[in-house]
């Protein structure tokens, strides 16, 4: 089968993971490279040079023709130039979220169907072995299930100011928490009922209507109930930036991060997926209420870095688009959690609680 010619837009740190990502699995040719500043220019390099170079994206969708485009720029700028790709006859990697509102995530994923192409979600955490072993696992601990899950960012350098960018048109809840939140829902496999959510604004380095800090609550039907926290910044405190808890009447689920949660690695990208171990906790108790079974200790043998993750989405999207994968289930678990963290950044917003 000839190569899926693909075309790059954005070159940031997930942009640039794709493109290396294309460059080394095998099955993509890269046409083109598309960023508005320098970024371009250090990521052609980064791949050894040669490759064409766009400032400007309807120009490069022009002169280019590719079969697919990667998407990795700002969220704001991700329904048109996911609907433009389409228009042009491309399948379509987008990173997450789909839009920056729910309308549009929504006009994304009809465009997908009218066009007939294929829209793969950056859901990073879908591929990871661990991450799916901690959903397997979950399943096994009874119902309702406590979540606990957090993410906390004490970004400085360039981070900082890839934290300011992302919230000029999103806040840390809904930009993180929709991978939270779609684990969420896989571990319940039950509808959300309401959100609640509060937030505070820690810095005068981000517009007056968003918040650098949020912390949602979820109520599902099946009477389950999860949190997620995110906070960014230079002044975010390291204490506890990576908890990642399911709990059940049988018992719980955790992933111990004990080397990614060292000091000053809370907003390194490979300390966000890193796991380590899962540490399953039995809750059967004797008539002296001692627990009969000791904790297990499961280490993966197979833990991906942030590039094999990223390696391993694009695998995903060229099996997607050979074996014509049927991707309803996808996109609409895209949307769906998309829009709990939108309702949960409304109430952040309003005060108030949020039914679904």
């Amino acid at each position: 089968m000839s190569q899926i010619r693909v075309l790059v837009v954005g070159c940031g740190n997930m942009g640039a993971s794709h493109a290396i990502a294309y460059k080394t699995i095998g099955g993509f040719e890269i046409c083109g490279i598309v960023s508005t500043g320098k970024s371009k220019e250090v990521l052609n390099e980064r791949l050894g040079g040669g490759y064409p170079l766009f400032s400007d994206y309807d120009e490069a969708l022009a002169k280019t023709k590719p079969d697919a485009v990667c998407i990795s720029t700002y969220p704001d700028t991700h329904e048109a130039f996911a609907i433009k790709a389409f228009e042009n006859g491309a399948h379509v990697f987008i990173e997450k979220p789909v839009a920056d509102t729910v309308e549009g995530a929504e006009r994304v994923a009809a465009a997908a169907i009218k066009y007939g192409k294929k829209l793969v979600v950056g859901y990073i955490l879908r591929h990871h072995p661990s991450w799916e072993k901690f959903v397997e696992l979950s399943h096994q601990l009874g119902k309702p299930l406590v979540m606990r899950m957090n993410l906390n960012q004490q970004s400085h350098g360039n981070m900082w100011d890839v934290h300011r960018n992302l919230m000029k048109s999103l806040s840390p809840i809904v930009d993180c928490g929709v991978h939270y939140i779609d684990v969420m829902c896989q571990m319940t496999r039950s509808k959300p009922l309401q959100v609640t959510a509060i937030g505070a604004r820690l810095t005068d380095d981000i517009p007056e209507d968003n918040y650098n800090y949020g912390q949602l609550q979820i109520r599902f039907e099946d009477g389950s109930v999860g949190w997620y926290e995110a906070g960014w910044g230079p002044m975010m405190s390291e204490t506890a930036f990576f908890v990642k808890d399911v709990i059940g009447p049988k018992g719980c689920v955790s992933i111990v991060a004990k080397e990614a949660g060292g000091t000053g690695k809370s907003d390194n990208v490979d300390s966000h997926t890193k796991t380590e171990s899962l540490r399953f906790h039995h809750a059967d108790i004797d008539v002296k209420n001692q627990f009969l079974k000791d904790d297990e200790w499961i280490n993966l043998t197979d833990e991906p870095d942030h590039q094999e993750l990223c390696n391993r989405e694009q695998r995903y999207f060229l099996k997607a688009i050979q074996d014509d994968v049927d991707l309803t289930d996808h996109i609409q678990d895209a949307v769906n959690s998309l829009k709990i963290a939108f309702a949960c950044d409304e109430s952040v917003k309003t005060g108030q609680v949020v039914y679904l």
